[in-house]
C-alpha cells in the first residue's frame, strides 16, 4: 500500500471519528504527544494531547450531529511527515440550531511505530465563504455559531 493511501484512509479515520461523536475512536486517530496542535474555526490553538482531547470532548458533549462532505482533497508526503488540505462541508447540529457551512482544513500527519498519526488539525473559515449570524457568540469553547453564505 502506498503511503498516499496509508494518509488517506488516516485521514478518513478522523473524519469517521468526528462524524461519529466517538472520542475513542479520535483518542485513536491522534499522536499523543506534547507537540501535537490544533485550531478549530474560533478557537485558540490548542497545543498538546490533552488541551486538544478535551476540545474533542467537548465538541462531542455539545453536538447532536455533524456530517461531512470533503472537497479539494489534496495528500502529500515527504519522510515521515504528510499533510492532507480540503474543504470541510459541515452540517451540524449545535444546541438545537441546524448549521451548513465550509471550512478550509489542513491536517499533519506523523509516521510512528502505529502508523500515520494525526499532529496538527487547522480549520478555519475562509474569508468569502461566511459570515456570523447576528446575535450569535463565538465566547466559551464551544461551537455557538450559525453560519450563512454572505449575500
Amino acid at each position: 500500500m502506498s503511503d498516499i493511501t496509508e494518509i488517506e484512509q488516516a485521514n478518513a479515520r478522523f473524519y469517521q471519528a468526528f462524524e461519529t461523536l466517538d472520542l475513542a475512536r479520535m483518542d485513536l486517530v491522534w499522536a499523543h504527544a506534547e507537540h501535537v496542535k490544533c485550531v478549530h474555526p474560533g478557537w485558540p490553538i490548542l497545543v498538546g494531547w490533552e488541551a486538544v482531547r478535551s476540545s474533542w470532548e467537548t465538541i462531542f458533549e455539545n453536538t447532536a450531529e455533524m456530517r461531512f462532505t470533503l472537497s479539494d482533497v489534496r495528500a502529500s508526503a515527504s519522510g515521515n511527515l504528510a499533510w492532507v488540505t480540503c474543504t470541510e462541508n459541515i452540517f451540524s447540529e449545535v444546541r438545537g440550531r441546524l448549521s451548513v457551512t465550509s471550512v478550509l482544513a489542513t491536517n499533519l500527519f506523523e509516521r510512528g511505530p502505529d502508523g500515520w498519526r494525526l499532529i496538527h488539525h487547522h480549520a478555519s473559515f475562509g474569508a468569502t465563504h461566511r459570515r456570523r449570524v447576528p446575535g450569535t457568540s463565538l465566547r466559551g469553547l464551544a461551537p455557538r455559531c450559525v453560519w450563512r453564505a454572505r449575500p
